[in-house]
């Protein structure tokens, strides 16, 4: 799924490393304007301005990750998380309509027959790339550079209806998805594209001969034999009995978007 140089207010002096202030420091004593006297009541200190607070929460953000499992259902990261690093992952979303998450009820409530701790995905998406990981200072060239390539695609409908188990590289989790069955070269498309983006900052392209799909659950560990075979098959008859299926599962491709963090980023195809 940037950086701001600091900002600071010149001065006609300085402070030496004890902390005095030297003679050409505006608040300093003069000998020729009253030394003795008392000093006056400090100065208040001046707010800093929003302006300028606002110029580094992104980068307080990047160091305020906090990597616990527990808050992703049991899931193990597929790297260490390391301060600076930003997991990254370019795909196409969708964007699920009431019938579809009808159908979606009807398909977890059969397989979890098969296997109960099966969970419906948050957010619907069909990959272009690997998660990969950004030096925080790399994401804005990186999206620059990703808009560049992407400028010239048109928006295309695929058809996703063939259902399929996928487990990551891992075998740490498995996946229920649709795979794509019409609409495959669109896809195959932006994912030359992406990759070349991916090249240029010496990342990983995406898998060759990749199956296409959009995922609707998932699981951990490696279950896919309890998942295939019979179960698939009638998880099969679901998606080809149900209702306007065939119109229902045509999807649209109208922009890519790349997750890095916290920050998504959209690219809208013509």
């Amino acid at each position: 799924m940037s950086g701001a140089p600091l900002v600071s207010y010149s001065s006609s002096g300085s402070e030496d490393e004890g902390g005095r202030s030297s003679p050409g420091d505006a608040g300093a004593a003069r000998p020729d304007d009253g030394a003795g006297a008392p000093p006056g009541p400090p100065l208040p200190r001046l707010p800093v301005p929003d302006s300028v607070l606002s110029m580094f929460r992104d980068r307080e953000e990047a160091e305020a990750v906090v990597d616990d499992s527990s808050k992703h259902g049991g899931r193990l990261r597929s790297f260490p998380h390391e301060r600076g690093n930003w997991a990254t992952h370019v795909y196409v979303p969708y964007e699920a309509q009431e019938d579809f998450l009808d159908l979606l009820q009807l398909l977890l409530q059969h397989a979890r027959t098969y296997v109960p701790s099966l969970t419906a995905v948050s957010e619907f998406h069909i990959s272009l790339s690997q998660v990969v990981v950004l030096r925080y200072h790399w994401i804005n060239p990186f999206v620059q550079s990703l808009k560049e390539h992407l400028a010239t695609f048109h928006r295309f409908i695929c058809r996703a209806d063939h259902l399929k188990v996928y487990t990551n590289e891992a075998k740490t989790r498995t996946f229920v998805g649709l795979e794509v069955s019409s609409g495959s070269s669109q896809f195959s498309d932006l994912v030359s594209e992406v990759d070349r983006v991916m090249e240029d900052f010496n990342l990983t392209p995406f898998y060759e001969n990749p199956s296409f799909h959009l995922s609707l659950a998932w699981c951990v560990g490696n279950l896919s034999k309890e998942l295939r075979g019979r179960c698939l098959q009638e998880l099969q008859e679901i998606v080809d009995g149900f209702e306007d299926s065939a119109f229902l599962l045509r999807l649209p491709g109208t922009e890519v978007r790349c997750k890095s963090g916290k920050k998504v980023f959209s690219f809208p195809l013509r």
